[in-house]
């Protein structure tokens, strides 16, 4: 049995937690052996170190490993990457091409985002893990592949398949070896150990000191929620490194580059060793409404007492400050009565109630704007994928 602390140095896994420890004694356990392995874990735990490892230590190294985010090719053209397609097959095939399952034949496919794939592909995915037959788009002749799979997911799949979102019999397929990867707030002794490797990566890079944690800051970064995971705290770490004059780091100066959490409603939904679904985003749009609701409100109170000071301190009732102070900046509009018509008592409409959906096509506009249009970015920024995001754009009916 290869010794973990060697697989660790080779693919640069830096960790002393037990739950680490045994996702990767299971990556080499099963790496002999051509059974189908599931890598669940939240966003930015490192899920794409394990298919790496189950690679190089399985009698297929010596072939080809090709690694796929199923979350980064359109529905569209899906099929025809993965399987690939006849001349003439579609608009601008002009020539055929092969797919991955073919080009990776006697090696290994890594799945990335396995949940976002269409259903019609989950069913031609069964399909190669049951038989290893595929067919080309296009094409009606049957081909074999002979492959190992392995694909990861930040999804809850099983809540997914409840959802009619994924396919039972694909996830019993693709589970046959289930690795759950532990998000960063279940390894905290590993958080420090990280940080320094983060940071002293930048300092050679860069040619600076590297920065160091005082205690204090070295708590802080223990007990904060890391939502982003690994993928966060590099970020801190590079954000810090770049920017503090001062390499001794306190609480005081870390505490600047954490966006405040709330743990009692974590970014992901943990299943069986799963993660993120449709609720979980829905519910991470309406908290980042409410947080910039919160500070758009604090940017009004802070205009209204600048007016207040412009207007020579004058005494306002706190309930009717910004009523009183408003005609005063915006004037008043009012409609000119046609002749021939006497004017009417004004009825006001009672607003309508504000539905879930208008929640969320605020907050996927704001991010949009804030990312000028870079569904990418903008994606990040909500915490879902890409694909979910263009699914949402289409369902909340936005205009881009």
């Amino acid at each position: 049995m290869t010794d973990i602390t060697t697989v660790k140095q080779r693919f640069g896994i830096i960790g002393t937690s037990e739950l680490l420890d045994r996702a990767l004694e299971v990556a080499l356990r099963v790496a002999p052996t051509d059974l189908t392995v599931l890598v669940t874990g939240e966003s930015g735990v490192g899920k794409e170190s394990f298919p790496q490892v189950i690679h190089a230590y399985s009698a297929r190294k010596h072939n080809k490993y090709i690694a796929v985010n199923c979350a980064a090719i359109p529905e569209g053209t899906i099929d025809s990457e993965l399987f690939g397609h006849e001349k003439g097959a579609f608009t601008g095939a002009v020539e055929a091409r092969k797919g991955y399952f073919e080009e990776a034949d006697g090696g290994t496919i890594f799945l990335d985002e396995v949940a976002e794939l269409p259903l019609s592909t989950q069913a031609r995915l069964l399909r190669v893990l049951q038989s290893g037959e595929f067919i080309r788009v296009g094409s009606s002749k049957v081909q074999k592949t002979n492959v190992r799979v392995v694909a990861a997911t930040n999804v809850h799949l099983q809540q997914a398949i409840l959802d009619g979102r994924f396919r039972e019999d694909l996830f019993y397929r693709l589970a046959t070896v289930p690795i759950a990867v532990p998000a960063l707030r279940e390894r905290k002794r590993d958080i420090p150990l990280l940080f320094r490797k983060f940071a002293a990566d930048v300092a050679v890079q860069y040619r600076m000191p590297a920065i160091v944690l005082d205690d204090s800051a070295r708590e802080l970064l223990m007990n904060y929620y890391w939502r982003g995971n690994i993928r966060q705290l590099k970020n801190v770490a590079e954000q810090i490194s770049a920017i503090e004059p001062v390499r001794t780091i306190s609480a005081e100066v870390l505490a600047k580059y954490l966006p405040e959490v709330h743990t009692s409603h974590p970014a992901t939904m943990r299943g069986s060793g799963g993660a993120t679904n449709d609720f979980t985003n829905e519910r991470e749009l309406l908290y980042k409404l409410l947080f910039d609701m919160r500070a758009e409100i604090g940017d009004l109170k802070r205009m209204v007492a600048e007016l207040m000071q412009r207007a020579g301190g004058q005494s306002v009732e706190p309930q009717r400050d910004v009523k009183a102070l408003l005609p005063s900046v915006m004037p008043r509009y009012e409609a000119p009565v046609e002749e021939g018509f006497a004017e009417t008592e004004e009825v006001e409409e009672e607003p309508r109630e504000r539905t879930k959906a208008d929640v969320q096509r605020e907050q996927i506009l704001r991010a949009l704007r804030r990312n000028n249009g870079r569904r990418k970015e903008a994606a990040a920024e909500l915490f879902m994928s890409e694909r979910t995001l263009y699914r949402k754009i289409k369902e909340l009916g936005i205009e881009e």
